[in-house]
């Protein structure tokens, strides 16, 4: 469990998202702006998140609506490209996911130099997206493959928009998952991005698998961070930084400075 805090230089780490703007290939793209417009959206966010005090940044493709669970190419390429422009400007431990594709998540981390990733490695489920189907061992062979053994892989065990199919509780779930797979971390989450994580399913999930890292996935706020940090390792921030606190508006970073402040205040009463 030291490596969170080695990795990040604090204890309860907040990983920031910077979601990227849709990409080539998704519906919602915008041609006529092209690419270098995804790279000046990233790179206004990152900026913020910075200077807000984010302790690291993870960039995904959450505008890649609807998503598939196994991306086209021209997903992950564009991604290294706008990673790789922005990546001299990257002050801060950084990680990447590339929805919901753990294989694509993967291969762009060890491109761009990535030193972690989220994704679902594991399970079946019933979700939005169809029949969910994984295959863990062949993706961790994958990753020893391509040299991304350093990787830290963060496994969201429970999934967004998803049903684990045979009726197993969270609790189950993550002693299991570390037993098979010996994931870095466990994220928990709501049932979309920005709905809050339950904090009683956090403390079962950290009760059940003590020696390994529990972040909180969705929904940290202002109000509910202290209690959220009580339980969790650290969290996973997105829809909160955003003007308005709307998911899909560029980062406020007064917003995430604010946030921050209460983060250290958490901190020091630890």
């Amino acid at each position: 469990m030291a490596w969170l805090q080695e990795m990040f230089g604090v204890s309860k780490p907040i990983i920031a998202m910077c979601h990227l703007e849709p990409l080539p290939g998704d519906p919602g793209y915008k041609h006529e702006q092209g690419v270098e417009w995804i790279v000046e959206c990233a790179r206004k966010n990152l900026h913020s998140l910075q200077e807000g005090g984010a302790d690291a940044i993870m960039f995904s493709n959450e505008q890649s609506l609807p998503y598939l669970t196994k991306v086209e190419p021209i997903t992950f390429v564009t991604m290294a490209r706008v990673i790789g422009e922005l990546r001299s400007e990257v002050k801060v431990p950084f990680g990447v996911n590339v929805l919901w594709d753990p294989t694509a998540s993967i291969d762009l981390a060890v491109a761009v130099d990535a030193i972690f990733v989220r994704e679902i490695f594991s399970g079946v489920y019933a979700s939005d997206f169809g029949l969910w189907n994984t295959n863990t061992g062949e993706v961790i062979r994958h990753q020893h493959h391509v040299h991304g053994e350093e990787v830290k892989l963060l496994f969201n065990i429970v999934p967004e928009a998803a049903a684990y199919l045979g009726g197993r509780t969270p609790a189950d779930i993550a002693r299991s998952t570390v037993f098979n797979h010996r994931p870095d971390a466990l994220c928990v989450s709501g049932l979309v991005a920005g709905v809050a994580t339950s904090v009683d399913v956090l403390k079962l999930v950290k009760d059940a698998v003590p020696d390994t890292l529990v972040l909180a996935n969705t929904g940290v706020r202002l109000e509910n961070i202290a209690e959220q940090l009580m339980v969790a390792d650290g969290a996973v921030v997105g829809t909160t930084f955003k003007r308005d606190g709307y998911i899909w508006n560029d980062v406020d970073v007064a917003r995430v400075k604010q946030f921050m402040s209460k983060v250290r205040e958490v901190r020091q009463k630890r």
